[in-house]
């Protein structure tokens, strides 16, 4: 039986398939690890599951019992993959696991920007609504999805579903690739400067790298419309964060959705927590990924590499002894 240790439980949350890794070995859960603790965890570890704790080639190296590195997430740069291939260690990531569940956030987190239901709830609730003297209530007024121009950044899997919900709401849809590279879609493809500047919705689902790190700054943030509206749901460090508060508050952009920040959980310090006007600006916990289906689906996919590599390894351990 395999020794499975799980370092960061609390990054999956209370799934109802949580345990289901029980069926290959004895599992030892910990819902958070803190740096000086991963190696006495890990030590007789035969597999090891992290979503953000950090293996390093030190600590890799001092697990003697390691076969297989299991990462919670599509993200590796938490695990130092080279010090694993050189000990024959694979290390698994998980993908395409969360595009419904982020496709669905980026979409509620719009609706809130555009419609902002919670302000009439509390216009019926707190007794508004029952003083009025006409039937309806038109607040600050709301704008449609249809016939406004969606630009996607990054139009990969989750890209893509946004562009078919959006499109269902009979927007018109356009993108920028970040990498310059994908370019056969069904969309019209963009330079970033016409792409900004014609945008009514500019939703970025793109990964972090060197091309795209600090990539929506103050600069940019003054191309866009007026009116338009600004979603990232995909990497905190695309956008600037100080140079987004302050396109807020001189109102370049009518309002931006923030799920990833550059550092999480955010800073107390963040200055999108100052901005002058809360009403412009949707903050949530980079949680847009987490539907409950997600991350069962994500326990699933984590037991799917463990079962292949084990097929794998008995494989390898009854070739080798049947040669002895």
């Amino acid at each position: 039986m395999m020794q499975i240790v799980f370092l960061d439980t609390k990054t999956v949350g209370d799934v109802p398939n949580l345990r289901l890794l029980e069926k290959f070995g004895p599992v030892a859960y910990y819902e958070t690890t803190r740096p000086e603790q991963v190696v006495e965890r890990i030590r007789d570890a035969d597999m090891v599951i992290t979503n953000k704790v950090v293996l390093d080639r030190a600590t890799i190296e001092q697990a003697s019992h390691l076969k297989l590195i299991c990462i919670a997430a599509t993200g590796t740069n938490n695990v130092d993959k080279a010090a694993a291939e050189n000990r024959g260690i694979p290390v698994k990531n998980v993908m395409d696991y969360s595009t419904q569940s982020v496709a669905q956030g980026t979409f509620a987190i719009l609706f809130q920007l555009l419609v902002d239901i919670p302000y009439f709830d509390r216009y019926v609730k707190g007794g508004s609504y029952s003083r009025n003297d006409i039937f309806t209530h038109f607040g600050r007024g709301f704008r449609e999805i249809a016939d406004k121009r969606f630009g996607i950044m990054g139009l990969g899997t989750i890209g893509r579903q946004v562009a078919k919900i959006a499109e269902a709401f009979g927007a018109e849809v356009v993108y920028y690739s970040t990498s310059g590279q994908n370019t056969q879609q069904p969309y019209p493809r963009l330079e970033l400067d016409e792409f900004l500047r014609t945008c009514d919705i500019v939703s970025i689902h793109a990964p972090l790298n060197e091309k795209t790190a600090n990539l929506i700054n103050y600069e940019r943030l003054s191309l866009m419309k007026p009116s338009a509206l600004l979603i990232n749901v995909g990497r905190g460090g695309i956008v600037n964060e100080a140079d987004l508060t302050q396109a807020l508050d001189e109102q370049l952009i009518a309002g931006a959705g923030i799920d990833v920040f550059e550092k999480e959980p955010i800073s107390a310090q963040n200055p999108l927590l100052q901005v002058k006007n809360p009403d412009r600006l949707v903050l949530t916990p980079h949680v847009t990924w987490a539907s409950v289906e997600t991350r069962t689906r994500l326990m699933e996919k984590i037991a799917q590499h463990i079962e292949e590599f084990l097929n794998v390894w008995t494989e390898g351990t009854t070739s080798l002894n049947a040669e002895r």
